[in-house]
């Protein structure tokens, strides 16, 4: 059971990769902790700052479950208007 993650700009730099897999079944904030462990402090400063969408939706509540087949993007602060 897995989930997608996708990252944007300065997330994307700071994880090395556009896109992975994750454990689906946990909260956000579980599972930005497995990826601040997996990637380091370079996108563990990123994350404190960024928003994230599941499924396209912006998420508010970081201890709902993220089940199997969601996508969670990982959107850096963005510059510019």
């Amino acid at each position: 059971m897995e989930l997608t993650v996708r990252y944007f700009a300065g997330a994307r730099a700071a994880a090395g990769r556009s896109e992975e897999s994750a454990s689906a079944g946990r909260c956000l904030d579980e599972l930005l902790d497995e990826l601040t462990e997996r990637h380091g402090e370079r996108l563990a400063t990123v994350l404190k700052a960024a928003s994230f969408l599941v499924d396209g939706v912006a998420c508010h509540d970081r201890r709902a479950p993220l089940p199997a087949g969601t996508t969670v993007d990982v959107l850096p602060p963005f510059a510019g208007g």
